[in-house]
Parts: C-alpha cells; structure tokens; sequence
C-alpha cells in the first residue's frame, strides 16, 4: 500500500516520525560541529539549523534523506569526537575523521555504529585505548593507524568482523604482544598494516591463509624468527614491508611465487643466504634490502627486471658483479649497493632513461673506467663511487652536471684532469677526489661552482697555481690539496672565504709569502701548509687564530715566530725551517740583539701603551655601560606598553620591568639577554629581553633614524622574537618550556618564561657541574627532551621544526626534568610549503645536520639529527666539538670511527657511567646514531625514537652462572634484563 492510501491519521503521525527522526539527525550534526573547532576555511560554515543538513559539508545522505556517511578526513579539525552523540544515527555507513588533530578518549559509544562499513579514525592524536567494537559486524575497513593509541587492542572484536577488507593499525604505542591470532581468520582481508606497533615474536605460519592480501606491512617491531615459508601462498601480494625487525635465516623456498609482487622491504634485519629466491619477481619496482647478511651474487636475472626503479642493498656481503642491463629498462631513480665485495664494472644503462637521481656504489671492488653515459645524466644529484678499483678518467660531462650535490670518487685508481665543465657545476656541494691519480692543473672555472662546502683533491698529481679566485667559493668550509705537486702562491683571496675552518696544503712546492689575509678567517680550525717552498716571515695575524692544529714545518721562513705561537701546544710546527728565530723556543736560534733585544724592548714598550689604553677605554666602556643600562631601565619604565598573557597570570608588566637590570643578568644570547626576576611572593620567572632596534647596541631607538643594515637587523630580531611567540604561545606539554606572556613596545620585547633553576643540559655535563648527573637522570632527560620535540613535530596542529636542538636549549627544573626552549629560530611548517622545508641556514656547529652542506634545506630531519649529537653528548659525556676528534672534527664521525669492535665502543661511554649501565648507555648510543644518518629519509621519526628510547629503559643486570672453566673461573650462561622497581 502506498503512502497516499494510507489512513490521514496513520499518515500524520508517519509524517510525525519522519520529521522527528529529521530532526534529530540535525541536532546530532549540530552538536558535533558544536564539539570541534575547524580553522579557516571553516568547514561548518554550512552546517546551519536553516540549511537541509543532506548539504552540510561532507554529510551524505541516502534516499529517504538519512544520513549515511559523515567524511571529514583532512581538515585540521580539534577538539573531542562526540562518538556517544554521532553513532545515534540509525543508518550511518561510513565514519571518516582521519587525518586531524582529535584528542581526548574514542568512548565505548562507538559500538552502537552498528551499520557501519567505512571508520577512519587514523592519525589523530586521541588518548587512551581503542574500545570494543564486536558489535561492528559489518565493518569492511577499519583504519586507526597513528592515533597515538595505547595499551591493548581489543584483538577479539575482530571474530565478528568476517568481511573485514582493510585492517590499518600501525604507528600506536601499544604494549608488546604477539601477532594475533584473530587477524588469521580474516579470509577476506586485503590490507593489513601493523607497522611500528609493538609486535614480538614470530610471524605465524597462519598468515599464509591470507591468500587475499595484496598489502602486508610488519615494519618496525620486534619480530623474530625466520620468514614463514607460508608467506609464498600470498600470491596477490603488491606491497611487503618487513623492515626494521629482527628476522633471521634465508628467504624461505616458496617467496618465487609472489609474482605480482612490486614493493618489498626487508632491510634492517639479520637475514642472510643469497637473493636467488627474488629472481623471479619481474615485477619488482623496489627493492631494499640494506644493512643485513646477503651474500653471493646479485642474481642477473635482476638486469631484465623491466619496472625495476630502486634498488638498494649497502652493507650486505654481495659479491661478484653487477647485470649489465640493471636498470636500463624502466625510469630509473636510484641504487645504492655501497659497503659490499661487488667486482666488475658500473652497469652503463641505469640513466637510460634520463631520470636517475642518486648512484652510490662506494666501498666495494667495483673495477673498469666509469662509464661515459653518466656524463648526460643532468638528473643525479648524487654519485659516489669511491674506494673502489675504478680505472680511466672521469667523463668531462660528469664534472659539470647541474643538479649534483655531490661528487665522491676518491680512493679509486682514477687519472686526468678536472675539466672546465665544473663551472655549470652550481649545485655541487661537496668535491671528493682524494687518493688517485688525477694530474693537470686545476681549472679557474672550479671558482664557479659557488655552492662548494668541502673539495678534497688530496694525495693526487695536480699540479700548476692554484686558482686565484678560489676565494670567490664564500661557503667553502674544508680545503685539502695536501700531497700534490702545486706550485706558485698561496692565494690571497682564500681569506674571504669567512667559512673556512680546515686548510691542508701539506706537501706541495707553493712558494712565495703566507698570505696574512688567512689570519682574518673567523672560523679556521685547522691550518697545514708543512713541506711546501714558503719564504718570508710567518704573518702576526696567524696569532688572532685559535687553532687546534698548526704546522708550518719544512718550509723557508725566515725571522721571529710570533710570541702568541710560541706555546707548547704547536711543538714542531715550525720544525724545518732554519731560518726562523725565537727567544722563547729553546730549539730556535735566539733572534740576534739588533733584530731582537730591540724590538723586546720596543714591544715592551707597546705593551705598556696597549695595556694603559686597553684601561681607559675599559674604564668608559664600563662608565658608558652603566650610564646606558639606566638609560635602559628608565626607558622601559617610559615606554608604553602592551601585554598578551597566554596563561593565568599572577603578577603584573611592573613586576617584570623593575626586575631588567644588571644584577638580575643571567645570560646573553644572540636572541637577547635574560634575565631572572624573583616576583614578591617568591616565585622565579625568566624574561627574555628583545631590543626591537639596534638600541640594545648604544645606537637611537627611532625606525626614522636607522640606516638599512639596522632595518635589516631589526627586520631580523623582530623575525625570530615572533617565531617564539607564535611557537610557544599555542604550546602546552610538560617537556617544552611554559611562556607565560609576551610584553612589547614600540622598541623593545619581553619573553616571560618560568625559570629552570638548574640551568641547561650542556652546563650539567660540560661545565663545572658535571659530575651530577647520573645514568638513570641522563636517560630521562633524553625521553623527556624526545617527547618534547615529539610534540613539536606530530602533536601541534602544524608540525614545528626548531632548528637549534642543542643541549644548551634544554633546560632543567628543579627536579632535572628536561624543558625543550629557545625557539627564536622556530619555524612553524606551513601547509603549503614545499616537502615541509625551509631554505634559511640555521643552527649550531656542530649540531647542523649534513644536507646543510649541499642542499641548505631543512625538515623535521634536521631536527631529529641534532638530537642524535644531543644522546651522543648523553652517552659519552663530551662536546660535539672537541680537539681530540682530530680530523674527524665533530662527536658523529669521531663516534662512528669507534664502532670496529665492541671494546672501542665500550671505551666511549662516559667512564662516570657505572659498568652495569654501560649496556643501556650503548642502546641509547645505537639510536643516537641512526638519529645522525648522513641521508635524512633514513633516520627515524622523533616519535619512533620515543619509542626506541622507552624500549631503552635502564634495567638490573642478572648474570646467571651454570659452570666454571677450568681455572674456577664463572662463565655468563644467560643474561637476563630485569626493570628495576618504582
């Protein structure tokens, strides 16, 4: 019977319910609109009482005007997901909100979306666990990956769920478990992602009734075992992701038949046999492999993989060579096999296609010239092939591609020139050619290549003048020529390159005058220029270096070493050259009287004038800076002034303004200085003081007044002063410091912060409080420091890159408890940016991460590398600059040059780490140096290292002792690992 045949009254009150049910379907949107907030564009700028809520954005409705699906995904909506209200709605099918910023609990009222087919919860940041949902027996596809879930997942909701097509779980904290058994009863189940979350043991052999899955994802857990021979049954797999375990053994007989396979990872594992069970997956589009066990040869059916665009297997045992045909076929992106026993030559081919970016083959037996085809691949940024058997000279065209970061051929066999083509060479950042058999002179055109950080021509046959306009190289860093056969000068212009930190010319037949032009290089570390043909005297201006290394031996200079450099520390830096004098070095000849005794007399003399000068001018520096901090004070007090509090505040602008003076000076940083005010109810504050202009420097305050450099100068605090504010003001986590207020004027800024009454990290471990700090602190320190950045990169609504990680910028409460702070050169990634990144060259030495040196683009990265030297400062109680790293200059490679055996790696831990915690130190070690990866896509999320850092936790040693040797000494049968009580 229609509707119309209906009796009136059975109809009005049809109608009744129907506008009943109407209208509680739009007060339900309503109140879920009302419970998140959306920023602009306003995503419920529709969702109005007067408009039909089928037209509410991302609301759809069925044909009786019913809603069934709500699709929110990717709005950066916050707030708390009204669950309880939303599965009210009798018809709704599919349930979207993934990719926002939801927090807060998903309730148990989630179980009453019986209909439900479609939930998308993921990469939210909720808190809590995951509740039971067996009553969804209809759900198809389920995603709650890095939702920041904890605890255990309801695994036996999932019996009812038989349909279940996509099951996305991966990137949650959730406590260590086996792989669940109830995941193996999904027949239909086509998708299955559980990387990064927490699963031990082995894989079953179950999974091999999956027969469905075209993805499987197992990444980043803790599995064991050998790969089930099961897993050949998945013969529709697309997609295996197996990276970042513990796996063991071969791939198993069996894996041939995954055919239609395209994407397979199992790096990072300890599996081991040959590759000759992959021969046969010609489908293939990427393979990683790296830093495992493999051994034998790459097999050659690798060459006719048509699809194949990735390929990398480093750090494996592979030998023998490599197919002809790789990667000739398809668009090829990248190989990197480094770190092998490969022999034969460089396949020809893999830039067939003219898209190959990245060719890393270092470190193996590779032989032959390098293949001329390279020279017209104007798309790699990357090619590294030294040490390696490499014969022949470099391709000319191979010197001068446009887009190379990076050239690295030393430690090969190589000969012939550089070639002229290195002036189109505008990305080139670094320039390895040490340990070869290059000769020629080297061209002017390499003053041309202006991005070059480091060039390292060492232990060559280069010979002729060294290009007068290398200067013209203004970020050039490193310099080595050593052991060539260059002659002529030294040029003069290499002291504009106001970089420079490392200068070895050692061994060559340059001759004429140190250029005293090197004296005035800000940065110069290390400065060699022994067993040359130099004459004259040895420049004054050498005195104002402060350098770690300094030798000028088995040269010809003449005349008196400069007092300054007469210290014990460059012992045998003038050796070899006869005619120099000193009256204070015993193994020179003494300076004669006529060239000596006067000129003591009248450098006395010159002191005595310098010393009465230097007192006068102290003595009105010291008048004019108290004449100029009460200028200051008063000022302040004149100014008018505006407050913006972005928490309760209990204390006013006064308070804070009385307190900027002298006495209260704490510290003085290229921001600003600091200072401590203790407001009257005995509370400490910290009030970081911003001068808006070059005031701060003596200069007038008025913007009429100040010249462009001072605009700029302004321009630049007034960047950085609203880079924290913006940073810090929608910040609230435990781990990152608490900014209370902002007070501005038209001249000046305050930063008002708590206060951190046992300073900063790098004090605790560096300065003269060292010794306080025990294992268990460091390493909550290091969790706390890491959860803090977490927040910063995943937690805010955009991520945050700080740029200036460092153990200086993380502070301690008085219960050492670690607050990330100083962020004046914050960068808050935009949505719109490119790959999250940013061009402006920020930072430490020594804490800068290496893309610096060849691309100056920085991303969340960037900061995970400095944190990496921050757990290396943690571990071994050292600087990341420290003269003892020699040549390696900083704390990573001076790590990584420590890692041959098990006791040099030992001998780096911090000997104030007592030996039952050494072993924990190591594994916080271990993720310092992945933090530290030379290639930014490898090194770990800062929330995987949260992860890895609690995996870490300082535990008891039990060592169990079941026999004796022979001279009654106790063999360790077992160690076992024990948490220590709370």
């Amino acid at each position: 019977m229609s509707v119309a045949n209906l009796p009136p009254l059975f109809l009005l009150c049809f109608l009744a319910l129907f506008a009943l049910a109407r209208s509680d379907q739009l007060q339900t949107l309503l109140d879920l609109s009302g419970a998140l907030q959306s920023p602009s564009p306003d995503v419920f700028s529709s969702w109005k009482p007067t408009t039909p809520f089928c037209n509410f954005t991302g609301v759809t409705c069925d044909g009786g005007g019913s809603v069934v699906a709500i699709d929110l995904s990717g709005r950066r909506l916050t707030g708390v997901l009204p669950l309880d209200s939303i599965c009210t709605l009798p018809s709704l099918e599919r349930l979207a909100f993934g990719r926002n910023s939801l927090h807060g609990p998903i309730t148990k009222g989630l179980n009453n979306c019986v209909k439900l087919q479609y939930l998308d919860l993921g990469n939210n940041f909720f808190a809590g666990k995951f509740p039971e949902i067996s009553a969804l027996a209809e759900l198809r596809y389920l995603y709650v990956n890095g939702s920041n879930l904890n605890g255990t997942f309801p695994w036996s909701s999932l019996k009812n769920m038989t349909n279940l097509v996509y099951l996305s779980v991966g990137d949650n904290p959730f406590g260590s478990f086996p792989f669940p058994g109830e995941i193996l009863d999904l027949y239909e189940l086509k998708w299955l992602y559980m990387a990064n979350c927490s699963i031990q043991g082995e894989i079953p052999s179950g999974i091999g009734r999956l027969n469905k899955l075209i993805n499987l994802e197992l990444s980043s857990n803790n599995i064991i075992g050998e790969i089930p021979a099961e897993i050949g049954n998945l013969t529709d797999l697309w997609q295996l992701e197996l990276y970042k375990n513990r796996l063991t053994g071969k791939f198993p007989v069996g894996m041939r038949n995954l055919t239609k396979l395209e994407k397979f990872d199992a790096s990072q594992n300890y599996l081991e046999g040959d590759l000759s069970e992959l021969r046969f997956l010609r489908n293939l589009v990427t393979l990683q492999l790296f830093f495992n066990d493999f051994s034998g040869q790459v097999p050659v059916e690798f060459g006719e993989f048509e699809r194949l665009v990735n390929l990398s297997l480093y750090t494996n045992r592979l030998s023998g060579p490599l197919p002809e045909k790789l990667g000739s076929w398809a668009e090829f992106d990248f190989i990197d096999v480094s770190e092998n026993f490969l022999t034969g030559p460089i396949p020809p081919d893999m830039c067939k296609r003219g898209t190959m970016k990245e060719l890393l083959m270092l470190q193996n037996r590779l032989s032959g010239e390098i293949p001329a085809t390279y020279a017209n691949c104007s798309t790699l940024t990357r090619f590294r092939v030294s040490n390696n058997s490499l014969s022949g000279p470099v391709p000319d065209g191979i010197w001068g591609l446009p887009n190379l970061n990076i050239i690295d051929v030393a430690m090969n066999q190589l000969k012939g020139p550089i070639t002229s083509d290195i002036e189109n060479a505008k990305s080139l950042g670094q320039l390895f050619l040490s340990k070869n058999h290059l000769s020629g002179e080297l061209p002017e055109e390499i003053s041309k290549a202006e991005s070059l950080v480091a060039i390292d021509l060492s232990n060559n046959h280069f010979s002729g003048r060294i290009p007068l306009k290398i200067g013209d190289l203004k970020q050039l860093s490193s310099l080595h020529m050593e052991n060539n056969v260059l002659s002529g000068s030294i040029p003069d212009s290499l002291g504009s390159c106001d970089s420079l930190s490392d200068l070895e010319m050692a061994n060559n037949s340059l001759s004429g005058k140190i250029p005293p032009s090197l004296g005035s290089l800000p940065v110069l570390n290390s400065l060699n220029l022994s067993e040359n043909h130099l004459s004259g005297q040895i420049p004054s201006s050498l005195s104002s270096l402060r350098l770690s290394l300094l030798d000028l031996s088995n040269n010809r200079l003449t005349g008196q070493i400069p007092q300054s450099l007469s210290i014990e520390a460059y012992n045998g830096s003038f050796s070899g050259n006869p005619g120099l004098c000193s009256s204070t070095i015993t193994t020179f000849q003494r300076c004669s009287p006529e060239t000596g005794m006067s000129k003591d007399i009248r450098t006395l003399i010159i002191c005595l004038v310098v010393v009465v000068v230097l007192l006068l001018l102290s003595l009105a520096c010291y008048v004019q800076l108290y004449r100029r901090e009460k200028d200051q004070e008063r000022s302040l007090k004149e100014e008018s002034w505006n407050v913006k509090s972005f928490q309760v505040l209990t204390f006013t602008e006064d308070e804070i303004l009385d307190a900027i003076k002298e006495e209260n000076l704490i510290g003085k940083g290229a921001s600003g200085n600091v200072y401590r005010v203790v407001l009257t109810n005995g509370r400490e504050l910290a009030v970081k003081h911003i001068w808006n202009t070059d005031s701060g420097s003596g200069g007038g305050r008025r913007k009429s007044q100040t010249t462009s450099p001072m605009l700029r100068k302004q321009s630049e605090k007034s960047r950085e002063f609203d880079a924290e504010v913006e940073t810090l003001s929608s910040i609230r986590h435990v781990n990152v410091v608490k900014l209370y207020c902002s007070i501005t004027s038209e001249d000046s800024s305050l930063l008002v912060y708590e206060y951190m009454p046992n300073g900063s990290l790098w004090d605790r471990l560096h300065m003269c409080r060292k010794t306080e700090l025990n294992w268990e602190t460091r390493y909550e320190i290091a969790v706390g420091a890491a959860r803090g950045l977490e927040y910063l990169h995943h937690g805010c609504e955009r991520p945050v890159i700080h740029r200036d990680v460092k153990s200086s910028n993380i502070l301690l409460d008085e219960f050492l408890k670690p607050r990330i702070a100083d962020f004046g050169l914050a960068k808050i990634v935009q949505a719109n940016s490119s790959k999250d990144s940013t061009h402006v060259i920020a930072g430490t030495h020594g804490y800068i991460a290496p893309e610096y040196g060849y691309t100056y683009k920085v991303n969340e990265k960037s900061d995970v590398y400095s944190f990496g030297v921050v757990l290396m400062e943690l571990v071994t109680g050292k600087r990341p600059i420290e003269p003892e790293y020699g040549e390696n200059k900083d704390i990573v490679n001076w790590v990584s040059s420590k890692l041959k055996t098990r006791q040099d790696v030992l001998g780096i831990v911090d000997s104030r780490i007592p030996e039952p915690y050494k072993e924990e130190a190591i594994n916080v070690l271990r993720i310092g140096i992945l933090c530290t990866t030379n290639l930014p896509n490898l090194r770990p999320t800062m929330r995987s290292v949260v992860q890895m850092l609690e995996d870490a936790e300082p535990c008891k040693l039990v060592r169990v002792v079941v026999e004796k040797d022979g001279n009654g000494k106790a063999l360790v049968a077992d160690s076992r690992k024990i948490k220590p009580e709370p």
